[in-house]
C-alpha cells in the first residue's frame, strides 16, 4: 500500500487517466474528487462488502426456501398494502 500526505487542492494520478483530488480536509473528514474514464467502476468499500455479503446469504439459501417464498408471493393479491403502509 502507498501512503502520500496531500494537502486540499492536491492530488495523485493513478494509471491512464485516474486522477484523485483532496478538495476539502474539516476535522476527521476529507472529502476526495475522482476524476476517471466512464468505464472504470467506482464504488466505497462498504458498498462493495455489501453487496459480497448479500451475494453470499442469496446463495446459501436453500432451494426449498426459495420455492416455498416464491409460492406466497404469487398467492398474494397484487397492490395489497403491507401492514405498515395501511392508512397512509
Amino acid at each position: 500500500m502507498l501512503v502520500i500526505r496531500r494537502r486540499a487542492g492536491e492530488s495523485v494520478l493513478i494509471g491512464d487517466g485516474v486522477e484523485v483530488e483532496v478538495l476539502e480536509i474539516s476535522g476527521n473528514q476529507v472529502k476526495i474528487g475522482i476524476s476517471a474514464p466512464r468505464d472504470v467502476l467506482i464504488l466505497r468499500r462498504e458498498v462493495q462488502l455489501t453487496a459480497e455479503q448479500n451475494e453470499l446469504a442469496a446463495k446459501s439459501m436453500p432451494f426449498a426456501s426459495l420455492a416455498g417464498l416464491l409460492g406466497k408471493i404469487k398467492q398474494s393479491p397484487q397492490g395489497s398494502l403491507s401492514s405498515g403502509d395501511k392508512g397512509k
